[in-house]
């Protein structure tokens, strides 16, 4: 709890004993302040999305006009946006009209098939104070609609104004001076069957901020709470600590609603500004000093919430980090989530005076400090060359457990993303699970427009920067939207990557030495039941590319392709860059495609993806992102079953080791769409059997 301004302390009598007792005690008593003796952090978060071979099918949904931010001018090239879109919700009342607020100040109501409709200006509406040109969050923030809406008309919108254009006083300030202030705003529809707003507004809360980032970022009511539900009309507020929890520990402290989610009755009345109500539930209402308001606390950025609609319903949120850590938790009533003494499940250090020692493990003792851990999170993979300071460009974005029909695949799965690249992403909701010490794994989504081509959201927006959100409808359906071109994607369905039929012949018992074509003959043996490369190769001229590998010369060459076999890495394991490939597509010593399966992920040329064509070997993999790709294929000196799946026609690749249902490794590429199959190494041995080559 802050002291008030007039608070006066007694006169204390203060000897050296007394000062260091004291220090120590504070030093004790503060919590989660204790440093772990291991030094900082570099890659907290070392395990990467895995590849999920799952492509959602998207199709445009709507289309916004271009608006400006008011009042100008705009400084920041990342507020330049065709239309600040960032949420779709349908309303509560079965007409099928979907809310698209644009936080340069427009309310839209769209429907399937039509165009977008302007319900409500708010930038007119509270113009001059209206702000929305500085800030990624400024502006008109967010609606939600009274789950009674069809009834009682009633919805609430969140936006900015600039302390210093209104005479207006917070409800709530920060210690600093306020910049801006953010306000909920309550609307009765004259009509709530209307196409036009007519009817009245009162304002119910009013918070100030001393920075333009991280105001009240979502409001909405639990859309799980039935009608006897005591959450039910129940809104919840999610309020980020505007930037200055970095420098303080405001989120800390309950005496003040900023870096919290609040949880409010909008009809009520027993709050300190008589506007709202605070429900009795809430988790703080007995605790001396603190709001009675706060539902959960200790938050830099709680960017997007929502509920699991089947199940025990639980509530995610999806927290942006600071320095290094995208966070998805899920929201009980009383947690502190860490903010400022942890970024996720890591020490956050305001006081390094090297930004890239902020990031430090969790002491022996975290446990008595309470925090709750995020159930699922990505860092930031900055490059090797990032001096720590500058802005990675990353953002994780909150989504929606799928529990509609359209997406089957995808059901019991939280759907996420990146607001800056726009990754789409997934996870298990049964392994994302509180207090495990374990993140939920993380699955990346391939992206297909309406002709069946893969795409990805930079290639839908039609830049570099996305600024992906999501929407859902009442039937539970996603969608996708982009600030940069101001369009809406519907997700329309699935589909398997690499799904092209190599069902229709099949290339079995050819391990015989006569059907294979080594580039070394005198390497090799052939037993019968395998191919064995015996003696490592050697660099040859030309082109980079494996040094000794051997081509099957049975059978016609293939387009689409499917190849099984196991494969084994006879190198000793110490050996670092062991390893062995499998050849597809090939045409000569100087065109080829080829996998390459490594116990080592973390240079270019190992464990990924590769064409060569007349040059030295380029890799093609998605999941190789500079320093690192794909977890190692082999690992161990044991048998390994491996799936290497080409669609000529779409050049898709798909790459699967042990039986697993996700791939391993992904790729697309046209470069070589026909060619032979072959098995072979760098400059390791190794050995395959069980060879089989299916084709349509």
């Amino acid at each position: 709890m802050v002291p008030s301004p007039d608070a006066r302390p007694r006169a204390l009598l203060l000897t050296p004993l007394v000062i260091l007792a004291l220090l120590l005690s504070a030093l004790v008593s503060l919590p989660g302040t204790a440093r772990a003796a291991a030094g900082p952090i570099t890659d907290p978060i070392p395990e990467r999305p895995a590849a999920s071979g799952i492509g959602l099918t998207v199709e445009e949904y709507a289309s916004f006009p271009k608006t400006e931010p008011l009042p100008g001018p705009v400084t920041d090239p990342r507020l330049v946006r065709q239309a600040r879109i960032n949420y779709l919700s349908e309303l509560p009342d079965g007409s099928g009209r979907k809310a698209v607020p644009d936080l340069n100040g427009k309310l839209y109501f769209v429907k399937d098939g039509g165009s977008p409709q302007v319900y409500l200006d708010i930038a007119a509406t509270f113009s001059p104070a209206f702000f929305a040109s500085r800030g990624l969050g400024q502006g008109f923030g967010f609606v939600t609609f009274d789950p009674g809406f069809k009834r009682n008309g009633r919805f609430y919108t969140v936006h900015t104004e600039l302390a210093s254009v209104t005479t207006a006083v917070p409800d709530f300030r920060q210690q600093a001076a306020s910049v801006y202030h953010g306000i909920i705003t309550e609307w009765t529809a004259d009509d709530p069957s209307a196409d036009t707003f007519r009817g009245t507004r009162r304002e119910i809360l009013r918070i100030g901020f001393a920075g333009t980032i991280h105001g009240i970022q979502q409001i909405d009511f639990n859309p799980t709470a039935g009608p006897l539900d005591r959450d039910r009309g129940l809104l919840y507020v999610a309020v980020g600590d505007g930037g200055q929890g970095v420098r303080n520990a405001e989120p800390q402290d309950l005496s003040l609603p900023h870096g919290k989610i609040l949880r409010i009755d909008p009809r009520g009345t027993n709050s300190a500004n008589g506007k709202y109500g605070i429900p009795a539930r809430n988790p703080f209402t007995g605790t001396p000093g603190a709001l009675g308001e706060i539902y959960a606390y200790g938050m830099r950025d709680p960017h997007r919430f929502s509920w699991d609609p089947a199940g025990s319903h639980r509530m995610y949120l999806g927290h942006i980090g600071q320095h290094a850590v995208e966070s998805v938790y899920e929201v009980r009533a009383g947690d502190n989530f860490g903010w400022s003494e942890r970024e996720g499940a890591f020490v956050y250090d305001k006081t390094a005076a090297n930004p890239c020692d902020q990031i430090l493990p969790l002491p022996e003792d975290d446990e008595k400090y309470g925090y709750t851990y995020p159930v699922a999170a990505y860092d930031h993979d900055p490059p090797a060359d990032w001096n720590c300071t500058s802005d990675v460009g990353r953002a994780v974005v909150g989504g929606f457990v799928y529990r509609g029909r359209d997406l089957p695949e995808l059901r019991g799965k939280y759907v996420f993303g990146d607001i800056v690249d726009g990754r789409l992403l997934f996870a298990d909701t049964k392994d994302m699970r509180r207090g495990s010490k374990k993140l939920a794994q993380l699955y990346d989504l391939s992206l297909y427009d309406a002709s069946g081509k893969r795409v990805t959201m930079r290639d839908l927006a039609g830049n570099t920067r996305v600024d992906l959100h999501f929407g859902r409808d009442a039937k539970g359906e996603l969608y996708l939207l982009s600030k940069a071109n101001g369009k809406i994607w519907k997700v329309t369905g699935t589909r398997k990557f690499a799904s092209c039929d190599t069902d229709g012949s099949r290339l079995t018992h050819v391990m015989d030495g006569r059907n294979w074509a080594p580039v070394t003959p005198s390497k090799w043996r052939f037993p019968g039941r395998e191919a064995v490369l015996a003696e490592a190769g050697v660099q040859r001229p030309g082109p980079r590319r494996p040094f000794e590998y051997a081509v099957l010369t049975a059978g016609p060459e293939q387009g689409d392709v499917r190849i099984d076999a196991e494969v084994r890495l006879d190198t000793p394991v110490e050996i670092t860059n062991r390893d062995v490939i499998l050849v597809f597509g090939y045409q000569s010593d100087t065109k080829f495609s080829y996998v390459h399966l490594s116990s080592d992920n973390t240079i270019y040329p190992h464990n990924g993806i590769f064409v060569v064509n007349d040059a030295d070997r380029v890799r093609i993999d998605d999941q190789w992102n500079g320093r690192t790709g794909a977890p190692p294929a082999i690992t161990d000196a044991d048998w390994h079953k491996v799936r290497v799946v080409r669609c000529a026609s779409n050049g898709e690749i798909a790459v699967y080791v042990d039986g697993s249902k996700r791939p391993l490794m992904t790729a697309v590429d046209t470069t070589l769409t026909s060619g032979r199959v072959g098995f072979g190494s760098f400059d390791n041995i190794g050995r395959l059997r069980g060879l089989k080559v299916s084709s349509p």
